[in-house]
């Protein structure tokens, strides 16, 4: 999946290069050497993957090209908006009016807007954010797959289910060939050009095993890898990154230091916040952002959260539900709510319309069966399919009876594309 429809090259001008797709045009960043104008490639997350062949991108393209235009024309009637719809307070009206012109809103009318409780205004702060997802982003739906390759991890976490709290979980550890063996199938038999290696913060993965791992999966096959190992440390960052990895996944979860500190006895915010910022120093993708509904979490510190991952300047915004595992302290508390998550996707991209891409998050499909759907409506434009093995993904336990555990990555195809056509969006994402 992830089936980047062919962009030819336009112009190269050292790694930055301009790729045209059915009249569009966008920027990517190219490790390709001898791009010329005139050559088809498959980009994602804003990086070339790879040269194909005109035969085979001109095949492509005369297949998807009628297509295309016909989901944009779906998608621009779904995020059609009009402020008259509904009965709304004046205040939420102005907000969302100024946000439509282009005007920045502040963090109090955030926090307002995060809040809104009736109905009908929720339902008009998701068209509005729809609309704007639409408008600067076009209908352009980036589905990666993620490969959950170990569930070892020696952090204390109150809140996940592979944390060191949950003393009875089986746990595995991938093998290099398993890995190899699961990535070769997600992109030659599947079609994946993305993949998110994803494991908690196993010892037994070292940074040397690592870096051997990620420069043979390059070797192999032409596929934008994220890393999602915690954190590995500063400078193991910029080994990743030379062995191939162009992609870093991580939350920091709250914002808020003291709540931080609560949550991850022993670990520091500064820490989390210092591997993302070395990590978008480097030049990695950065995909991040926080938990919804923890316990002690206010809406003041969710709005703090968006602010700070947008201070973060990610290519993906990360923020999902806090789901209680009952391994866990937390076992007691009661998630969030289906409105006030959609809510703090709407206000995601109501604070960076231009350029968020929104992650519809395992953990939102988990709490609602409707929240892929959903999301996508209220702003979000990805998600992520699980491609581990189905003998390893129950095991993969961060939080309880989790989406897509027991589906097949054909069955799992097989929705999203259904999804998607019946939206108006197109799998591909060129960059920005």
């Amino acid at each position: 999946m992830c089936y980047a429809i062919p962009g030819r090259v336009v112009s190269v001008e050292g790694r930055s290069v301009v790729v045209e797709y059915f009249g569009e045009r966008k920027k990517a960043y190219s490790d390709v050497s001898c791009l010329h104008p005139g050559d088809y490639v498959y980009a994602q997350g804003g990086f070339v993957i790879r040269v194909i062949p005109p035969n085979e991108a001109e095949e492509i393209l005369a297949i998807w090209k009628e297509t295309f235009f016909e989901l944009q024309e779906l998608d621009l009637r779904l995020s059609g908006i009009s402020l008259l719809e509904g009965r709304a307070h004046r205040r939420t009206l102005l907000l969302l009016e100024r946000v439509l012109e282009g005007r920045s809103l502040s963090r109090e009318e955030l926090l307002y807007l995060l809040e809104l409780r009736s109905p009908e205004e929720r339902e008009l702060l998701y068209k509005v954010a729809n609309f704007l997802r639409r408008k600067y982003l076009g209908n352009s739906c980036c589905v990666h797959g993620i490969l959950e390759f170990s569930n070892v991890c020696h952090r204390n976490c109150l809140y996940c289910g592979i944390s060191v709290h949950n003393r009875g979980l089986p746990r595995y550890r991938m093998t290099d060939e398993e890995i190899l063996e699961a990535v070769r199938e997600a992109t030659e038999r599947f079609g994946f050009q993305a993949l998110v290696l994803q494991s908690g913060e196993d010892p037994g993965f070292t940074l040397s095993r690592l870096v051997a791992l990620l420069r043979e999966i390059r070797r192999r096959h032409a596929v934008l890898i994220f890393v999602s190992c915690g954190e590995v440390g500063l400078e193991a960052l910029s080994e990743l990154y030379e062995a191939g990895a162009r992609g870093l996944l991580l939350r920091f979860e709250t914002g808020n230091p003291s709540l931080y500190a609560r949550l991850h006895p022993g670990f520091s915010l500064a820490s989390r916040l210092a591997h993302i910022e070395q990590a978008r120093n480097i030049g990695y993708i950065v995909a991040t952002g926080a938990l919804l509904g923890l316990p002690g979490q206010t809406p003041s510190d969710i709005v703090d959260d968006i602010l700070l991952a947008r201070s973060l300047s990610p290519e993906m915004y990360s923020f999902g539900p806090f789901l209680p595992h009952p391994a866990t302290p937390l076992e007691r508390h009661s998630p969030p709510s289906l409105e006030g998550v959609l809510n703090a996707l709407a206000v995601i991209r109501l604070a960076d319309p231009e350029n968020a891409r929104i992650l519809v998050t395992t953990a939102f499909e988990t709490l609602h069966p409707e929240a892929r759907r959903l999301g996508l409506l209220a702003g979000a434009n990805s998600f992520m399919l699980n491609v581990t093995p189905l003998r390893y993904r129950r095991s993969y336990a961060i939080y309880p009876g989790r989406a897509h555990e027991d589906e097949s990555v054909e069955e799992q195809i097989r929705s999203t594309v259904e999804l998607l056509l019946s939206l108006g969006r197109a799998p591909t994402d060129l960059g920005v």
